[in-house]
């Protein structure tokens, strides 16, 4: 391609695309977690984990898609151990989403030592860009089928909270327990399954990265995509769709790098390559003092 322009926008496109799913399920997860009042810092661990066993699963099957199962069950399981932790008395959710951050990356590197070598079959793409004779955009289009799956699930979850039962119920054990528990809610109950179901999804988010991009496994898979998950989530203001958008951003933010490569400049690609951390990094900063961010969030997180 002889538009160097050109090939750096179609190689971000590729990368939004791309880098985004992963951080679109584990962002989708934290923010069910958060909206009914739960930290859970451990989606790193819960990443890194249904990576593992997607892959573990994928391999001796046969099934991609039988190892995405796996992966949020995987997920379910350490959401809903961090779930029933937390109920305990006198027990921060943020030690223990730290504790099982470690607890959940241990599993994935003891029991993943045998699959570092062998080939698993992978999540086939949807060929998108079949139309055109340009064969980066071709490839930049070719979407995983997870992709559209989080984009439905987020707008769902948005539709979700606003208009049904359950969602009421979580927003308001988020935003008032004593009311909650005023209403007959079992508080505990609520955020033991909200927190379950965000294990399940940032064990998908797990499963795409080693299914589809970069479609391996091995120890330093996830770059600590599961933390930085957590800032879109401030970032998106709790918002499922808006998290989606934020995904994106940082999609392409991570794309920047190899983009600029492709096209000949090296120079600085280390400093490119950060951009992510560095977006979080800013995003922190600015939610800090975010007047929109300190209202939209749910209440009984201030209080922790």
């Amino acid at each position: 391609m002889d538009n160097p322009v050109l090939t750096v926008l179609i190689a971000m496109l590729g990368g939004a695309i791309r880098v985004s799913t992963p951080f679109m399920f584990v962002a989708l997860g934290e923010t069910l977690t958060e909206k009914s009042g739960r930290i859970n810092l451990g989606l790193e661990g819960t990443l890194v984990l249904g990576a593992m066993v997607a892959y573990a699963v994928s391999y001796l099957t046969g099934n991609a898609w039988l190892g995405v199962l796996a992966a949020g069950g995987a997920g379910t399981v350490l959401g809903a151990l961090h779930g029933y932790i937390c109920k305990l008395p006198r027990v921060n959710d943020v030690a223990v989403g730290i504790a099982m951050m470690s607890f959940g990356t241990g599993l994935a590197f003891f029991f993943g030592k045998p699959f570092i070598q062998p080939q698993a079959p992978h999540l086939e793409a949807i060929p998108l860009g079949a139309w055109s004779d340009n064969p980066a955009l071709a490839q930049a289009l070719e979407v995983n089928p997870l992709f559209f799956v989080g984009i439905i699930l987020a707008i769902f979850l948005g539709w979700a909270f606003k208009n049904t039962r359950w969602g009421l119920i979580i927003r308001m054990t988020g935003d008032s327990a004593a009311s909650a528990k005023a209403m007959g809610v079992s508080v505990d109950l609520v955020r033991f399954l909200a927190t379950a179901a965000g294990g399940f999804l940032a064990g998908i988010g797990g499963a795409f990265l080693s299914l589809s991009y970069p479609g391996i496994w091995n120890q330093g898979l996830s770059s600590g995509q599961g933390l930085m998950a957590v800032a879109l989530v401030i970032f998106a203001r709790w918002d499922p769709v808006r998290a989606i958008m934020a995904a994106l951003f940082f999609g392409a933010a991570g794309a920047i790098g190899p983009s600029l490569q492709a096209v000949g400049i090296t120079q600085g690609y280390y400093f490119f390559n950060a951009a992510p951390y560095i977006l979080t990094l800013i995003i922190m900063i600015i939610s800090a003092g975010s007047k929109s961010a300190a209202r939209d969030v749910p209440g009984e997180l201030t209080m922790k």
